[in-house]
């Protein structure tokens, strides 16, 4: 392979299903106090070679944070439905079964607390993720749409919409650009997924001051 290609694919953690680059969006699910498990976003943090460690972030006291303390893991998935990731990081979403039916690869890993710091009064937690087992379910080609690109980054502006850090303003000025985005470049399922960002956030509606 290549040095360009390898470049591209990023880095192949051991153990870890797919490669990794930069900060790749995943989902995951952990296994609430119902035994039911519950289903959010997680941005992973690529090492940079692939003996190193994969690493993630919790901000406050999320579902996923209370889990990963108290059960001190999860299942990391790999998937390119938008409507999936909305889902993961915009609502309360529990399923029955770890794996979604969604996910094109995943990994079961454990997480260990490494780092903590506090802005504010939110206090993120870096977690070192460590594989368990892994398995890739679907393997495909892959394309480039800007639709998907522009729901996962809308994903991450609507759900600070309600952080007092950030300005509301500018937040509905970008998530008036990825809706424009979506509906020029998307197709049906990243229509949908930006729908369900409206429905859970209702940003269209917000003050912009």
């Amino acid at each position: 392979m290549s040095d360009e290609r390898e470049e591209h694919l990023g880095v192949a953690p051991d153990g870890w299903p797919v490669p990794l680059r930069g900060v790749t969006e995943s989902v995951v699910t952990t296994r609430g106090p119902n035994d039911r498990w519950n289903v959010a976003a997680l941005g992973l943090h690529a090492p940079d070679d692939p003996e190193g460690p994969v690493t993630a972030r919790t901000y406050g006291r999320t579902r996923t944070w209370r889990n990963f303390a108290e059960r001190a893991g999860g299942v990391v998935q790999f998937t390119v439905d938008p409507r999936t990731f909305v889902d993961a990081a915009l609502t309360v979403r529990e399923v029955d079964e770890p794996v979604l039916p969604s996910a094109d690869a995943w990994v079961e890993v454990c997480a260990e607390e490494v780092a903590a710091e506090t802005e504010g009064d939110t206090t993120i937690r870096t977690w070192e993720l460590s594989p368990v087992e892994s398995a890739v379910v679907s393997e495909r080609v892959p394309t480039v749409n800007r639709g998907f690109g522009a729901v996962v980054d809308a994903t991450v502006a609507a759900s600070r919409l309600d952080v007092p850090a950030f300005d509301a303003g500018e937040l509905v000025e970008r998530l008036e650009y990825f809706a424009d985005v979506v509906e020029r470049c998307g197709g049906p399922a990243e229509r949908e997924a930006f729908t369900r960002i409206d429905e859970a956030t209702g940003w269209r509606e917000r003050d912009r001051s």
